[in-house]
């Protein structure tokens, strides 16, 4: 793969995660809807900052995910989306609140896609559109189960940033 080709494309591969659980702040809204000035994803990541969620991810996964979860249909109908924690198990949580929501991510086989690294406002949505084209082409289908972007907060610097989209298929 020539240079060139590689800053443009994501790489990708297959992987079978196990079952896990998402604690974190949500918002119901659509592809299109976001597409405009009115998009509500912008104010969930502020939320889920404001929270202080993010000085409590656990020490195994240093991670921040953002989960597309219960979707009406497919890309194109309502979903809810939910940033947030990884957690071990579902806690009864006194404070699942309003502020806080939980949703369980069924053990799945996942194309993966890794982004380039570069701008996170850049970045995501660029491979959002790779995703959208490569599933319109190709024979691989999607369950619609819960499709996660993971954020490494090791190494995290939104400037510069690589991010890895799960994509639960059959």
């Amino acid at each position: 793969m020539s240079h060139s080709q590689q800053q443009n494309q994501s790489e990708r591969w297959v992987e079978t995660r196990p079952a896990m659980f998402i604690q974190g702040v949500g918002v119901r809204t659509t592809n299109e809807a976001e597409a405009g000035p009115q998009g509500k994803i912008p104010q969930l990541w502020d939320r889920y900052f404001q929270s202080g969620l993010q000085t409590q991810l656990s020490d195994k996964d240093q991670a921040i995910y953002a989960l597309y979860t219960d979707y009406e249909s497919d890309a194109s109908g309502a979903y809810t989306l939910i940033i947030g924690n990884r957690m071990d198990e579902a806690v009864a949580v006194a404070a699942s609140t309003e502020e806080l929501q939980q949703a369980s991510v069924p053990a799945a086989k996942y194309m993966v896609f890794r982004t380039r690294r570069g701008p996170l406002m850049e970045v995501v949505p660029q491979v959002w559109h790779e995703i959208w084209s490569y599933f319109q082409q190709s024979a691989d289908k999607r369950t619609y189960t819960g499709d996660y972007e993971r954020y490494d907060m090791q190494e995290f610097d939104p400037a510069n940033a690589v991010v890895d989209v799960y994509i639960a298929i059959e």
